[in-house]
């Protein structure tokens, strides 16, 4: 897991020259699938349950899951790439929201907001800590920051399967159970800057874009939960 784990965040850390005006998703998702390739991982995304990609790129009022395209990137974006890498039998998977050129003042305040719940919710793990302890806290914040959190998307447990138990939902909820010693599971909660949590799924049956057509954010980790508390398995030395 740290293997395929530090594998990701190496190759998303890599996309960041990538998130700049001019450049087209496609060329995103070839990049990502050749170093891959290259590290003789493969990119989880690409054939899972007919996810045509390599990779995840959602620009702005795409919530999640959008697939890449011929379309450039514009100044003022704002674009999650989601990276999953399978190495010796074990997926890590990760994302950030980039800004592309010059973002307006609420772009960025969606996007630094979405990256702070994300580090304070991971600070709250440990061994015996309720899993719903999550959900909570991340609909709080997003409130405090007077955004929203998108619903329909969890994070989930991960390992040699790429999406598994447990769910870890990012509002409030009565999901049961506990965090324990050896648990590896993502957290990747979605904010918009919208009235509405809703979002609609289109004809690809990927791509979840906000029906109000408000900008979305999303940062993700892959955490393991340690004897005495967590390590960020997607976080780079």
């Amino acid at each position: 897991m740290r293997e395929s784990c530090k594998l990701a965040a190496s190759v998303l850390k890599s996309c960041e020259q990538l998130a700049s005006e001019g450049i087209t998703t496609d060329e995103i998702d070839r990049f990502v699938h050749n170093e891959a390739i290259k590290a003789n991982a493969y990119p989880s995304p690409l054939r899972y349950a007919g996810f045509p990609k390599s990779v995840c790129t959602s620009v702005n009022n795409v919530a999640c899951h959008g697939i890449p395209d011929d379309r450039k990137l514009m100044d003022g974006d704002v674009i999650n790439i989601d990276i999953t890498v399978f190495l010796n039998g074990y997926h890590g998977d990760c994302s950030k929201t980039y800004l592309v050129g010059n973002v307006d003042e609420r772009g960025r305040h969606l996007v630094k907001s979405n990256e702070e719940c994300l580090n304070k919710a991971i600070g709250l793990c440990g061994p015996g800590v309720p899993l719903n302890l999550i959900g909570g806290f991340c609909e709080s914040f997003a409130k405090l920051c007077k955004l929203k959190v998108i619903p329909a998307f969890i994070g989930h447990g991960i390992g040699s399967y790429f999406h598994g138990p447990p769910e870890i939902l990012h509002f409030k909820n009565n999901y049961p159970g506990i965090m324990q010693q050896g648990m590896t599971f993502t957290i990747e909660p979605i904010f918009t800057t919208g009235e509405s949590e809703e979002i609609e799924i289109q004809e690809d049956g990927w791509t979840a874009m906000t029906v109000d057509g408000a900008r979305t954010s999303q940062f993700e980790h892959t955490i393991l939960i340690t004897e005495d508390g967590y390590e960020i398995l997607t976080l780079l030395d």
